[in-house]
C-alpha cells in the first residue's frame, strides 16, 4: 500500500509533481488494515495531509464495495470528476463507478407527463421552462437536472418536476422502467465504488420502507469524509418534519389529479382547496416575530392552535375524500398513503410533552416547518452500523476538540472505535502568523463592527485585500461590509450578494478583494496561493444558546448533571473555529496570518482548549506585527 505513495511510485508516476508524504502514507496504511479487518476507524487528518487519496487508494484496492460519502453535492461531484480518475488512472482501476444523487437531483418522468398534460396551473415564465424541460428530456439519458444547460438548478420549475420521498409511486408508476432515479440505482447497484452524499445517506436510511425502498447499495466498506458534519445531520435526518411545502405540493397533486384523472369526484378539487387555505392561514398565524423557535412555546398561542385544528380537520377531510377514489389512480392512493403519514406526523408534532427532543419550528418566507429532533443518536447510529456490517471509516481535518477525539465518537456512539490523529505536514512555524490583537473590544461592546474596522482596515490595505473575514452572524457581517465600503476603494465582496461560486471567482479574478462572510465560507472553501494571505474572524464563534436545538441539549445536559458550556457548546465552537482557520493554508507554499478578534482566547481560561487545538502558529498581540508579516519576504523567518 504505501509503495503506491512512495517517491517512484504510481502515483508519483501518474501526479506531476506529486509530493510524498508521512501522514498521508500513515493514514492510508491505517484504513487499508481497518478494511482488511472489517474494522470501523477515525481519522482526523490535518490540512495538508491528502487525506482523499488516503482513502481513496485503500478503498480501490480492497477489491469490495464500497461506498464513499462526502459533505456536499458540490464534494460529491469534485470527488466523482477530479479525484477519482486520477486514481483510477494511477492504480490502472477496471471496475465500475457510480455517482448517486438524490431523487431531486433527477427528472420524473410521471411528474413531466402529468404538467405537461395539464399546464394551465403554471405562470407564463415557468410554461416556457416546462418546454425546456420537455426538449431536453427528449436528449437526455441520465436525467440528471445539473446538465441541463436551458434551464438553471434554481429554477422553480424543478421541484414540481421531481420526485420526493413523499409523492414516488414507486413501482406502482407507468414509468418505472425508464426512471432515471431507477436507473442510477441499477447502476450503482452494479459499481464498485459509489459517491453518495451525508444528505443522501442519511435520507435513504431513514425511507428504506418506503417508495422505491433503499436507493443506496449494501457495502462492505462505508468511508465518510468531512465527517464532522454527520452528527448534526443525523440527528436532523432522525428526527421528524412537516412542512408547509409538503402539505401544498399535496392539495396540489390532489387538485391535479381531478383535472387529469378523476373529473367527476369535485370533492377532489374542494378537500384540496381547503388543505391549501389552512396551510397558509397557519403561516399567517405563526407570524414573523422569529425565523425559528420553540415549537413548545409557539402552541401556547390560541392562534395558532386553533389553526393547527383547522389543518388537521382538513386532513381528515382529505382522508376522507380520497378514500373513495381508492384504487382509481396511483396517484391519489400515494396521495392517500401521504395524508395518512401527515395526520400521524402532526398528532406526534402536538405531542409536545414528550422528553429527549427538540420541538422547533422554522419560517422562511411564505413557507414554514414544524420539526422534532432527537437530542442524541449515538444509539441508533451505532444500531444502524451494527445492521450493515463491514467497515465504517470516518474522516476529517476538524473532528478532534483538545487533541481528543471523544466529543464526535461519543455523539455517534463510535466509542469502541480504533482513532487516529495526524497532524498537518504544514510547516505553520514559518508559513504563519496568529493574533490575537491588543484593545479589541469585547463582542458585547458598543460599536463594536466600526471599532474592528478602524484596526484592521490598516491591514488590510496594507495587504492589498486578498483577505477572508469571517463572521458569526449576518448582522455582524452586513455591518463591517457597509463600513468598509465607505472607508477603503478595495473590492468589497459579500455573502449572499450573489452565489458563492461567484463570489469565489470574483476574489480570485479582482486579486485585492476582501470578502465578507458568514457561515457558507467556514468550511468547504479553497482559496491557494498568494491570492488568500488574511483571515480574519469576529469571535469566537459559539453556538447561540437561544437555537431551538442547542438550548435543548443545553437542558437535557443539565438534567443529566453535566456542564452544557464545558461539554456541548466548549466543543461545537472549537470545531467550527477550526474549519474558519482552516481556509487560510492550504497547500505547502501558502503563506498568511490568522486574526481573532476575542479577547476571551487569551483572557478566559477555555481560551486553552481553542489554542490547544488550533495550528501551532507563532502568537502575537500586536496588530502591527501582523503587518509587517504580511509585507515580508517569503523566506523572512518570524522573530
Amino acid at each position: 500500500m504505501c509503495d503506491d505513495f512512495a517517491p517512484n511510485g504510481l502515483l508519483a508516476k501518474t501526479i506531476k509533481d506529486f509530493v510524498p508524504r508521512e501522514p498521508q502514507q500513515r493514514m492510508a496504511a491505517k484504513i487499508s488494515q481497518a478494511i482488511v479487518d472489517d474494522k470501523n476507524l477515525v481519522i482526523e487528518a490535518g490540512t495538508g495531509t491528502g487525506k482523499t487519496f488516503a482513502y481513496l487508494v485503500p478503498a480501490f484496492r480492497s477489491n469490495k464495495k464500497v461506498i464513499i460519502s462526502t459533505g456536499s453535492k458540490n464534494l460529491q461531484d469534485q470527488l466523482y470528476s477530479k479525484d477519482i480518475p486520477i486514481i483510477k488512472k494511477a492504480l490502472g482501476f477496471t471496475g465500475k463507478l457510480a455517482l448517486l444523487k438524490g431523487r431531486a437531483n433527477y427528472l420524473c418522468l410521471e411528474r413531466l407527463i402529468h404538467h405537461n398534460t395539464a399546464p394551465g396551473e403554471l405562470t407564463k415564465p415557468m410554461q416556457t421552462d416546462l418546454v425546456r424541460v420537455k426538449q431536453w428530456s427528449t436528449k437526455t439519458t441520465d436525467g440528471d437536472i445539473s446538465k441541463c444547460t436551458t434551464v438553471t438548478e434554481s429554477n422553480p420549475i424543478w421541484p414540481i418536476l421531481t420526485s420526493t420521498n413523499d409523492n414516488c409511486l414507486g413501482s406502482d408508476c407507468p414509468n418505472f422502467d425508464e426512471c432515471y432515479v431507477v436507473k442510477a440505482r441499477r447502476k450503482a447497484l452494479n459499481a464498485d465504488i459509489v459517491v453518495v452524499n451525508h444528505h443522501l445517506f442519511l435520507a435513504d436510511i431513514v425511507v428504506k420502507n418506503t417508495g422505491f425502498g433503499e436507493l443506496i447499495p449494501k457495502a462492505d466498506v462505508f468511508i465518510f469524509d468531512e465527517a464532522h458534519q454527520l452528527p448534526d445531520l443525523a440527528c436532523q435526518y432522525f428526527g421528524q418534519q412537516l412542512t408547509s411545502r409538503q402539505l401544498i405540493d399535496l392539495a396540489k397533486e390532489i387538485a391535479l389529479c381531478y383535472r387529469t384523472e378523476v373529473k367527476d369526484l369535485v370533492q377532489l378539487q374542494k378537500c384540496a382547496d381547503k388543505l391549501q387555505k389552512c396551510t397558509q392561514d397557519l403561516r399567517i398565524a405563526i407570524g414573523n416575530v422569529s425565523n425559528k423557535g420553540n415549537l413548545r412555546d409557539l402552541f401556547t398561542y390560541t392562534s395558532v392552535n386553533q389553526e393547527v385544528e383547522c389543518l388537521q380537520a382538513s386532513l381528515n377531510f382529505c382522508h376522507e375524500v380520497l378514500l373513495l377514489a381508492i384504487g382509481r389512480s396511483s396517484t391519489l392512493d400515494n396521495c392517500f398513503d401521504r395524508v395518512n403519514q401527515y395526520q400521524q406526523l402532526l398528532t406526534r408534532l402536538m405531542s409536545i410533552h414528550v422528553t429527549g427532543f427538540s420541538y422547533w419550528y422554522e419560517c422562511m418566507g411564505n413557507h414554514f416547518s414544524l420539526a422534532l429532533t432527537p437530542l442524541s443518536v449515538a444509539d441508533k447510529f451505532a444500531h444502524l452500523m451494527d445492521e450493515r456490517n463491514g467497515s465504517w471509516i470516518f474522516t476529517s481535518a476538524t473532528l478532534s476538540v483538545n487533541s481528543k477525539l471523544d466529543y464526535f465518537t461519543q455523539r455517534l456512539g463510535l466509542t469502541e472505535s480504533a482513532s487516529m490523529i495526524l497532524e498537518s505536514p504544514f510547516d505553520f512555524t514559518h508559513q504563519t502568523l496568529f493574533c490575537v490583537p491588543r484593545y479589541i473590544p469585547s463582542p458585547n461592546e458598543k460599536d463594536v463592527a466600526q471599532k474592528l474596522v478602524n484596526i484592521l482596515l490598516p491591514v488590510i490595505e496594507a495587504n492589498k485585500g486578498r483577505c477572508f473575514f469571517l463572521c458569526t452572524s449576518h448582522m455582524m457581517m452586513n455591518e463591517l461590509a457597509k463600513l468598509f465600503r465607505e472607508k477603503t476603494t478595495l473590492p468589497i465582496l459579500v455573502q449572499g450578494e450573489t452565489s458563492k461560486t461567484q463570489l469565489l471567482a470574483q476574489f480570485i479574478e479582482s486579486g485585492n478583494a476582501l470578502l465578507v462572510a458568514t457561515s457558507s465560507f467556514w468550511e468547504g472553501v479553497d482559496v491557494r496561493g498568494d491570492i488568500l494571505s488574511c483571515v480574519i474572524i469576529d469571535k469566537l464563534p459559539f453556538a447561540s444558546p437561544v437555537d431551538p436545538l442547542m438550548k435543548a441539549r443545553i437542558e437535557d445536559c443539565q438534567l443529566r448533571g453535566g456542564n452544557p458550556f464545558n461539554e456541548i457548546q466548549i466543543p461545537e465552537a472549537v470545531i467550527t473555529l477550526k474549519q474558519g482557520v482552516g481556509r487560510l493554508i492550504r497547500h505547502h507554499q501558502d503563506r498568511g496570518a490568522i486574526v481573532i478578534c476575542d479577547n476571551r482566547l487569551v483572557m478566559r481560561s477555555y481560551g486553552a482548549i481553542f489554542l490547544n487545538s488550533l495550528p501551532p502558529s507563532p502568537r502575537t498581540r500586536d496588530i502591527q506585527r501582523v503587518t509587517e508579516f504580511l509585507l515580508s519576504p517569503k523566506d523572512k523567518p518570524i522573530n
